[in-house]
């Protein structure tokens, strides 16, 4: 029994040190954390070397992979940023320009995931808040609710929906999704608009000319035109997965949007050498792991799952614990629940709602914002702890009741 114990006794240190995030006087990053984990069952004979490499969702990593090369491809080539300058410079004011940023960013990372607009949108938005004589604390905080409310409503638009859409098998996760969460979401968008309006002076006066910003020409036009053809594909291949009888991977998706820019691009190894890997790294690390938990029968032992299938509490808990070991390992330490223990539909969104909206919570709620804060520390900008908590409290609180509210009437 003591052997059975000790995955689990790997994780609960993997999840103290990514609350903590430092050991020693040394800053580890959550790949580490996570990868060191994996090695620690292995290395203790917890789990195979076959087990470990089965355990491993290719689905979810080719798909991680190809959305990272269609990313990175629209971060070097320009593209998104161009287009992006041209839909701000539609606002009027500084409000106006704080709608956009939730709307826009928002529905964007229903598409190419959270982390990658985080990390385009970071710099326009300071240069735009400059603009619109906005708080760029407040810019930042919009970038941070809009990545993070925004992708709720997609299976494809953070990491841990994507692990819900797989594990759970839902036949049309694009529709499911937007049914269940879209128009709580938008509401969402909504209510971080009029909080921030609350919170901030955003001010209704013009924006100012003359600050240097220009509208933006693409860095790589040949690059940019493979990225419009990858945005198409995944465009048309999302429209056959909902109209179609036929089920078309999700993986199919993503790897035929990266195609056009492996196979076309001057830049392929460049790009490939620039895509996220150690999140790719996270990943694999994770699946291991937790295989490894889930092997020793430990928390089917001790976990009523009776207690946690209801929509409140879900969005309770995963809000919560998601503050402490990130909202992606919470939900795959949801797994066997969600594979073995048949939940509802309303559930499922449930988790995918919580375990997403925890990012508006605090900083550490989700990578997305600890990206935003560095980027913006590199202009001299920054949001402190206590700062996003006073907004972020209210918002989440908000956010919940919206999602729980909405969730019970199915």
């Amino acid at each position: 029994m003591t052997s059975s114990l000790l995955p689990a006794a790997v994780l609960g240190v993997v999840f103290i040190i990514i609350a903590v995030r430092q050991v020693g006087r040394y800053r580890v990053r959550i790949w580490q954390i996570m990868l060191a984990g994996a090695a620690t069952v292995l290395l203790l004979g917890q789990i195979t070397p076959g087990e470990a490499l089965f355990s491993i969702n290719s689905d979810v990593m080719l798909f991680l992979f190809g959305m990272f090369v269609v990313g990175e491809a629209l971060d070097r080539s320009g593209y998104l940023e161009a287009v992006s300058h041209r839909f701000f410079s539609r606002a009027g004011n500084g409000r106006q320009f704080i709608l956009l940023v939730l709307v826009g960013m928002g529905l964007v990372s229903a598409l190419l995931m959270n982390d990658t607009v985080a990390i385009i949108g970071t710099p326009l938005v300071l240069a735009y808040s400059r603009r619109f004589q906005v708080p760029p604390r407040a810019g930042l905080l919009a970038l941070c609710f809009a990545v993070t409310i925004g992708s709720v409503m997609s299976p494809i638009g953070n990491p841990q929906n994507l692990l819900i859409a797989s594990y759970s098998g839902i036949p049309e996760p694009f529709l499911v999704f937007l049914v269940f969460l879209g128009l709580p979401t938008m509401a969402n968008l909504l209510i971080a608009y009029i909080i921030l309006c609350r919170f901030y002076p955003l001010g209704d006066a013009p924006g100012t000319v003359g600050t240097g910003i220009q509208a933006r020409a693409e860095k790589d036009d040949q690059l940019a035109g493979l990225c419009r053809l990858s945005l198409g594909i995944i465009l048309l291949l999302i429209g056959v997965r909902v109209v179609a009888v036929g089920e078309l991977p999700l993986t199919a998706i993503a790897l035929a949007g990266a195609a056009p820019v492996l196979i076309g691009s001057r830049q392929r190894f460049t790009i490939l050498r620039r895509i996220d890997w150690p999140t790719l790294v996270f990943f694999a690390s994770m699946f291991v792991l937790m295989q490894s938990v889930y092997q020793s029968g430990v928390f089917q032992s001790v976990l009523d799952l009776s207690l946690v299938t209801s929509v409140p509490v879900i969005l309770g808990v995963s809000v919560v614990l998601s503050q402490f070991i990130s909202n992606v390992p919470f939900v795959a330490l949801f797994q066997p629940l969600i594979v073995r223990s048949g939940l509802s539909t309303p559930s499922l969104m449930a988790l995918a709602a919580g375990s997403t909206i925890a990012g508006n919570l605090t900083i550490l709620g989700a990578a997305s914002n600890v990206i935003i804060i560095q980027n913006a520390e590199k202009q001299g900008e920054t949001l402190t702890f206590w700062e996003f908590l006073r907004v972020g409290l209210p918002l989440t609180i908000a956010n919940v009741l919206v999602y729980a509210l909405y969730l019970s009437l199915f």
